[in-house]
């Protein structure tokens, strides 16, 4: 395969274990400048690219790399400006056909520069099932009368499960209507349009262009979570918006309630609309996913590749789709469908990840960074619910992941008594089987702690 085509590849990978945010911004304009001997050199836009790709992803890339091509043995980063998609059309896909599919894909993934949209996310082709009806409904009462159905409307989901599809699909389209001013914004970005302004003293001018639009489309809310002047401007902008009746949805990876260091002006705002979860698909969902993609690409697969694929991908629509795009390519590059065995192993690192047992410290870091909290705040003695769950969420898991004493998870979060370290395992797992949020947050976790 070409250069092109690997980086590609690398890339499908890359996006299912990054947020938005971070994968848009630093894998933007990158590629593949050489593949040698073992030795991958990648290239990066500008040196401040190259460094964050250095230093924050390369042990991803090096997996992703070495999960596609065993001769990997290392990978080097350079200042290179990536060639133009044309450019890379014309090396990686030297058949006509091909190109063609190919060039439709990059027409696909094109940003609407006005809206922030990606036109690839429309209504009819979000799937519908148990797992979010609720949230597709609150979408459609929405596009047939936004700024009076349910505003704001407040959509909360692990990652994966189809928010930015659905939300970007609403903005998409209302878009349509050609009546209504609409940003799309992952919080990140607000976050820095922010500093941008404070930095240089043009904060006026900010808030008139978030006030001017009539559908405000927020990704990712949680991200606010313990900047305070950011969330100051948005209360502002929210307040102004909601009482001209302006639409604003939200997204978030859990719910108002359980987004930390939050306002509770901001919270109280975002529960004064609808609230709706998108949960883990159910397999006749997954079903329905994979055969809408299949007819999406104009590919065809067996029945028992698909049955396969929804049995052994259930909690996260995005690594489907990155299953996929692999059997995709591998069935365009040797022009056949592969054989369910032949599935297995392009898989075997997707699937049936090598399982390490984690270490106590990365369980109690990823719970600390799972509700965006400091490590010692886990270890402290404070009372504050906000700590107190997450707190005893990391005693449940060392006990359910790791099987330790009592005594011992105490000791490691803070010195703790035993009987408080039962009480807290006690507690979450009997809330776990009648609360489904909490339940979520859990399984989520996990994912996070053996990925």
């Amino acid at each position: 395969m070409t250069n092109e085509e690997l980086w590609r590849l690398v890339l499908n990978e890359i996006e299912i274990q990054t947020n938005k945010a971070a994968f848009n911004t630093w894998f933007k304009n990158t590629s593949i400048v050489s593949n040698k001997d073992g030795s991958v050199t990648v290239g990066a836009p500008n040196a401040f690219a190259k460094e964050w790709l250095a230093d924050k992803f390369s042990k991803n890339i090096l997996r992703a790399l070495k999960n596609l091509s065993n001769d990997t043995k290392e990978v080097k980063y350079i200042v290179s400006q990536a060639q133009t998609p044309s450019a890379i059309v014309a090396q990686a896909t030297p058949k006509k056909e091909v190109a063609v599919e190919t060039q439709k894909e990059l027409e696909i993934f094109s940003v609407d520069k006005e809206t922030n949209l990606n036109p690839k996310y429309s209504i009819d082709s979000f799937i519908i099932g148990e797992s979010n009806k609720l949230a597709h409904a609150s979408a459609m009462a929405i596009i047939k009368s936004p700024g009076t159905a349910y505003n704001p409307l407040f959509v909360y989901g692990g990652t994966g499960l189809g928010k930015t599809h659905l939300i970007q699909a609403v903005g998409n389209s209302l878009k349509t209507q050609n009546t209504h001013t609409i940003k799309y914004v992952p919080s990140e970005k607000f976050t820095s349009d922010v500093i941008n302004a404070i930095q240089n003293n043009c904060m006026n001018k900010i808030k008139e262009e978030y006030r001017k639009v009539d559908v405000l489309i927020i990704d990712d809310v949680q991200f606010l979570s313990g900047k305070e002047k950011t969330q100051e401007e948005f209360f502002h902008i929210f307040n102004f918006l909601y009482e001209k009746n302006k639409q604003i949805i939200i997204s978030s990876d859990r719910p108002p309630k359980a987004i930390p260091i939050l306002e509770e002006r901001l919270k109280s705002r975002f529960e004064g609309g609808m609230i709706a979860d998108i949960s883990f698909p159910d397999f006749e969902t997954r079903v329905a996913i994979l055969r809408a993609k299949i007819d999406q690409k104009g590919i065809n697969f067996d029945e028992n590749i698909v049955t396969y694929l929804a049995d052994n991908i259930q909690k996260n629509i995005r690594e489907l789709e990155g299953a996929l795009n692999r059997l995709s390519h591998y069935a365009t590059t040797y022009k056949k469908q592969p054989s369910l065995d032949e599935v297995k192993g392009l898989l075997s690192n997707l699937i049936n990840p090598p399982r390490r047992l984690p270490t106590p410290k990365k369980i109690i870091d990823v719970v600390a960074e799972y509700y965006q909290l400091k490590e010692k705040d886990l270890l402290t003695k404070c009372r504050r619910q906000e700590i107190v769950r997450p707190r005893q969420v990391a005693m449940y898991l060392l006990r359910e992941e790791l099987k330790s004493s009592f005594p011992y998870i105490g000791q490691k979060l803070g010195g703790k008594d035993h009987t408080t370290v039962i009480h807290a395992c006690d507690k979450i797992s009997r809330e776990i089987k009648i609360n489904k949020n909490l339940e979520d947050e859990v399984l989520e976790i996990k994912q996070k702690i053996f990925s």
